[in-house]
């Protein structure tokens, strides 16, 4: 069986997309984990010795597919998502040119398989080296003002992502990516699902961004990325700054579990860095710098959509509802929790995290936080969760002591006190 899907590979070349499209169809199958004969796309992968190893013909061939007309594209994009679980993959799919092309074909707001392509950068980024090349990578932009998406990657064109008519004049500019992936995301957001696909404005839902930008920000570029004042416009850098945090943290209520706990995750992540919690918490009238920088943008904002999935439908004292966020204030008797017990958990060890500043000690006090995770310990039914709120309490309630009067001065939290402590504990980056 092994030999005769070998016998598969060279008509992946084959000019006949017709044969393309059967070829690869039958190698789909052996992709997944697990599957019997999946070491046939690997063999030749790992090197002998010093040599580096070299691309193999069969995950060119599949690079190469990835810009096929939609049958074969689709089924290209499948193949990579399933194989790039394997970090002997990881180097081929994010050398400079493949990557470029990935970025730019997500960008393109007519690209048929975009959520396919946002699944294999999500699988990418779980490696350290995709992720700082992310971060570094620009793709050549070209404005395209009189069409609704605005701009055309000029790298994402292929068989399922025709160039814009009449094709945009001018040059093209260089223009970093993460800010434009963020600014698709947000854009995938308001596609209306029950919708027809081709009246789209956007044809893909891009929700693994969400997790594309977690893994990004378990590294401290990847924090100080979100944390740092940028153009509200990525195409006009004389627009407003704005952290690029503050675009993406609505969606921690989103109603698809993988762009909201993303989502959670990276707003977690940021708050690992002590230096940003005066932006994350401070509202949006108030100027604010995270250092090193030395610009400031309006505050993130961030406590209503960390305590929003944490809140359900009980009443409170008018009192105790005066110190919540606005958007806290007199919720619906019809109000959930977030169902998902991990995402609860993430949500509960972020504000564990912001509890690490005597500055942000305070103000969680002064913001009612003690009145929303009071009810979610009451309804909560997994111990883990339950066991992260009433560390929480004990930081919110307990007696400040001489040595947290200094706003620099920290307090560890998650386990971090020393090795001893019990790893379930631990706080880390997700």
């Amino acid at each position: 069986m092994e030999a005769q899907l070998k016998e598969l590979i060279p008509f992946l070349r084959d000019k006949n997309p017709q044969v393309r499209q059967i070829a690869l169809s039958n190698l789909l199958g052996q992709t997944p984990e697990g599957s019997p004969h999946r070491n046939i796309f690997y063999h030749g992968l790992e090197g002998a010795g010093l040599q580096k190893p070299k691309e193999t013909d069969i995950i060119r061939d599949l690079k190469l597919l990835c810009r096929d007309q939609l049958a074969v594209a689709h089924d290209a994009f499948r193949a990579l998502v399933n194989l790039s679980d394997s970090p002997l993959l990881v180097p081929f799919l994010s050398e400079p040119a493949f990557l470029a092309f990935l970025v730019s074909y997500i960008l393109n707001a007519d690209s048929i398989v975009a959520d396919l392509a946002s699944m294999l950068l999500s699988n990418l980024t779980a490696s350290s080296s995709p992720c700082a090349a992310l971060l570094a990578l620009k793709v050549p932009i070209l404005e395209t003002p009189f069409s609704p998406s605005r701009l055309f990657p000029t790298l994402s064109r292929s068989g399922t992502c025709s160039a814009p008519i009449p094709y945009p004049p001018g040059e093209p500019q260089d223009v970093p990516a993460l800010p434009l992936l963020i600014d698709a995301f947000v854009e995938g957001a308001l596609i209306d699902p029950s919708g027809d696909r081709a009246s789209r404005k956007r044809k893909g839902d891009l929700h693994f961004l969400a997790s594309v930008f977690a893994n990004i920000s378990t590294s401290p570029a990847g924090r100080t990325f979100f944390v740092t004042p940028r153009p509200t416009d990525p195409l006009n850098p004389s627009s407003i700054n704005e952290y690029p945090l503050a675009k993406i943290i609505a969606f921690t209520e989103h109603q698809d579990t993988i762009r909201r706990g993303g989502v959670a995750s990276t707003l977690k992540n940021c708050a690992f860095s002590s230096q940003a919690h005066r932006a994350i918490l401070s509202p949006d009238a108030e100027a604010v710098v995270v250092p090193p920088s030395t610009l400031s943008a309006p505050g993130i904002d961030a406590l209503p959509y960390i305590l929003l999935p944490l809140a359900g439908p009980e009443e409170l004292d008018l009192e105790d509802q005066e110190k919540l966020p606005s958007a806290l204030q007199f919720l619906p008797s019809t109000k959930k929790r977030e169902a998902d017990s991990v995402l609860r958990k993430t949500h509960v060890e972020t504000l564990l995290l912001l509890c690490t500043t005597r500055w942000g000690r305070d103000y969680l006090r002064d913001h009612g936080v003690y009145e929303i995770v009071r009810g979610a310990h009451m309804e909560e039914t997994v111990d883990m969760v339950s066991e992260h709120i009433e560390r929480l309490v004990q930081l919110l309630k307990g007696d400040e002591g001489v040595e947290t009067i200094d706003e620099s001065d920290l307090v560890r939290v998650g386990g971090q006190e020393d090795d001893g402590d019990d790893e379930d504990n631990r706080i880390e980056e997700v």
